[in-house]
C-alpha cells in the first residue's frame, strides 16, 4: 500500500497512483502471510469498528513503513474480516483485513469522531444515484480532463460522499460530488436511448451472486480470482468485486445485455 499522490484539485495524480498499484509486482505477490493467519481462533469479540477513526503502519516486504489514517465506512457481511476504509488524502475506497493482514501493524482506535456531516440537497442526491455522468477534473497545466462515470451510492458514515467509479478506471472512488455538481464538474449524462429507465433491472433480479469466487483473466493471460462483495441498489446489475491480489474494490456490470 504505497502512498498514492494526494488529490489537490486534480483527480488524475490519485488515479495514476491507483493504476500503479493495481499492476505493481507487490500486488500480486499474493497475501501469504495474511492467509496463515486465517484459522487463528479469536479470544473475545472484537469491538465494532464501522464509523471508527482509525491509524496503522503499512509494511510491506523491504519497503519502509509508512503510516496511515482513516475512517472505517462498512464492515462486509458475507466476510465480516473485510473492512471499507476511506483514508485521509485518498480518493479510492480500500478493502482491508484489518485485524488479519499482517502488513497492517499497531492499528489503533483513535478518538476522533467522524465530523458529523449530511445531505444538504436531498433531492439532488437522489437524483445524481444511479446515474451516468461526466465528471471534470482539472489536469496537468490547468486542463479539463474528463471522466465518464456512474455514481452508485451515497457512502455510509460519510452521508456528504458519494460512492463513483469511472469507465477508464473501475474501481471504487469517493467524492462530494453536489458540491462538484453545483460547481459544474459533474454532468448527468443524457438518457441512452438502448437503456431507458423502464428498461432498468428491478432489484434483487440476478440472485445469488453475492458471495460468489470470480476469476478474471487479464492481457498476458494471467489470472487473478477474487469474490462478489456488493449489489448496487440503484444499478443491480454492477457489483463490487474484491480481488485476492489487491486492496481496490472494482466495480463491473456482471449483466451486460448483448
Amino acid at each position: 500500500m504505497k502512498t498514492p499522490h494526494k488529490k489537490v484539485a486534480a483527480g488524475q495524480a490519485t488515479r495514476e497512483a491507483v493504476n500503479r498499484h493495481t499492476g505493481s509486482a507487490n500486488m500480486r505477490k499474493k497475501k501469504t502471510s495474511q492467509k496463515k493467519q486465517r484459522g487463528r481462533p479469536s479470544s473475545q469479540p472484537r469491538r465494532n469498528i464501522v464509523g471508527c477513526r482509525i491509524s496503522h503502519g503499512w509494511k510491506e516486504g523491504d519497503e519502509p513503513i509508512t503510516q496511515w489514517k482513516g475512517t472505517v465506512l462498512d464492515q462486509v457481511p458475507i466476510n465480516p474480516s473485510l473492512y471499507l476504509v476511506k483514508y485521509d488524502g485518498i480518493d479510492c475506497v480500500y478493502g482491508l483485513e484489518l485485524h488479519r493482514d499482517e502488513r497492517i501493524l499497531k492499528l489503533k482506535i483513535l478518538p476522533d469522531k467522524v465530523p458529523f456531516s449530511r445531505v444538504r440537497d436531498v433531492r439532488l442526491a437522489n437524483t445524481i444515484i444511479g446515474k451516468a455522468v461526466e465528471h471534470i477534473f482539472e489536469g496537468e497545466h490547468g486542463s479539463k480532463d474528463e471522466w465518464r462515470g456512474m455514481v452508485l451510492a451515497q457512502a455510509p458514515i460519510m452521508k456528504a460522499w458519494f460512492y463513483i467509479t469511472y469507465e477508464k478506471d473501475p474501481v471504487l472512488y469517493m467524492y462530494q460530488l453536489l458540491d462538484d455538481y453545483k460547481e459544474g464538474d459533474l454532468r448527468i449524462m443524457p438518457e441512452s436511448s438502448e437503456s431507458p429507465p423502464a428498461e432498468r433491472e428491478p432489484e434483487g433480479v440476478i440472485d445469488g451472486l453475492i458471495g460468489k469466487h470470480v476469476e478474471y483473466t487479464k492481457e498476458d493471460g494471467s489470472k487473478r480470482t477474487g469474490k462478489v462483495i456488493h449489489q448496487v441498489k440503484a444499478k443491480p446489475s454492477v457489483y463490487f468485486i474484491k480481488f485476492d491480489d489487491d486492496f481496490h474494490i472494482y466495480v463491473y456490470d456482471l449483466v451486460r445485455k448483448s
